[in-house]
């Protein structure tokens, strides 16, 4: 694409507004925004011209990359606030890591409506369960110990990896169904995608080196022309997310991010329908 063209242009206006939004999204719910930037980035590619073989991987794997420093951003603007659970973070760091390098090995085998699924049918009860306030829905008064804890790790690493997320969403989700309050998940989500974000980007890089059909600008399955236009707004309004998480109530940020979690779920039911 010629950089001096309208299309550009339009392009590069795209992915600044939506990384904005994404940048809110992380400070707001801990979460990476990997939901809106894996579909924003697919069409962007395809504007580019990139062959359907290439432009999901790159799509995923760009996600990640993007989601390192509004991850850090957000996670230091909580931490600030005392609401980041750190010995919860150091226990599920291993068990992520393995996770997201599983994922990341298996991205390009996997069929990408598998885990669209698991998401809708796991965020859709979490939906339901933030939405309604009902307590009837938690799995237990706190999280697991021993082999448990580390099992959910391991599997937030997998599916963020597969996704392209930066975890926010599943973390929160296992939190508070056993008993979290929702301002500590979403402050510890934040760190979560730090431990997400880095090692994914990495993994894609790898494992898309020496594939056809990638753009230039690309090492293995990460666009950093893509990261250059998106991480600006994102770094600019992620500490905004973070204000408005803590000014709102626990009821009113629980009715919020289960609003998210079902318009995500309509994302992905999009996709799985739209093939």
């Amino acid at each position: 694409m010629d950089f001096m063209t309208a299309e550009f242009a339009m392009v590069a206006v795209m992915l600044l507004a939506a990384g904005a939004v994404t940048g809110v999204l992380a400070g707001l719910f801990g979460v990476g925004g990997g939901a809106l930037i894996v579909p924003v980035l697919y069409e962007v590619f395809g504007f580019l011209g990139l062959s359907d073989e290439v432009r999901m991987p790159l799509a995923v794997g760009t996600s990640l990359a993007i989601i390192i420093p509004t991850s850090i951003r957000s996670y230091m603007g909580h931490r600030a606030r005392g609401a980041v659970d750190e010995a919860l973070l150091k226990s599920w760091a291993l068990p992520i890591l393995a996770g997201v390098l599983i994922g990341a090995g298996l991205a390009r085998f996997a069929p990408p409506f598998v885990f669209q699924i698991v998401f809708v049918v796991v965020a859709g009860a979490n939906a339901i369960k933030m939405i309604s306030g009902a307590k009837k829905w938690d799995l237990g008064a706190d999280l697991p110990t021993g082999a448990g804890l580390y099992s959910y790790g391991g599997l937030i690493g997998l599916l963020s990896a597969l996704m392209g997320i930066g975890g926010g969403q599943i973390s929160n989700m296992i939190m508070t169904l056993h008993g979290r309050p929702i301002h500590q998940a979403v402050a510890t989500s934040a760190g979560i995608g730090v431990l997400i974000s880095v090692p994914g980007a990495i993994g894609y890089m790898i494992a898309g080196l020496g594939q056809e059909g990638l753009p230039m600008d690309a090492i293995g399955y990460v666009s950093f022309l893509g990261m250059i236009l998106f991480v600006p707004t994102t770094i600019l309004t992620a500490n905004l997310g973070v204000k408005l998480a803590h000014s709102l109530s626990r009821r009113h940020l629980e009715l919020a991010f289960g609003l998210f979690l079902a318009l995500v779920c309509l994302r992905f039911v999009y996709a799985i329908v739209t093939g």
